[in-house]
């Protein structure tokens, strides 16, 4: 078993989660049921799964949550982007937040790789 506490990739996807969460309060509360449930549940999804992979006891195992992680990511950014488009959120913000899950993409599909070898 793995601490996943220890790992950074984990760190920086709890952080994401805060940011989301944050952003997510600016938007219309319309939203509450829509785009503001889908994109904090993606959010928190990326560190839950990064986690929950480090329970499993085979590195095939944790692989797979990581690729589920890696799927929220792509879920949230494109999230992001539709809310960009819907001026939920600023331009300059999501492009801040879009570099940053794409970085955190990189992130765990460079440890889902190491732990494949």
């Amino acid at each position: 078993m793995r601490n996943y506490r220890e790992l950074e990739v984990w760190k920086i996807a709890i952080d994401f989660v805060t940011k989301i969460y944050n952003v997510s309060e600016s938007f219309p509360s319309s939203e509450k049921y829509g785009i503001i449930s889908q994109i904090t549940r993606a959010s928190i999804s990326i560190s839950t799964n990064i986690a929950e992979g480090c329970s499993r006891k085979t590195a095939n195992d944790f692989a797979r949550f990581l690729e589920i992680s890696i799927g929220s990511c792509f879920e949230v950014e494109t999230l992001l982007i539709i809310s960009t488009n819907l001026n939920f959120i600023s331009i300059e913000n999501s492009k801040g937040l879009i570099d940053e899950i794409q970085s955190l993409q990189k992130r765990i599909s460079a440890l889902r790789s190491s732990i494949l070898k």
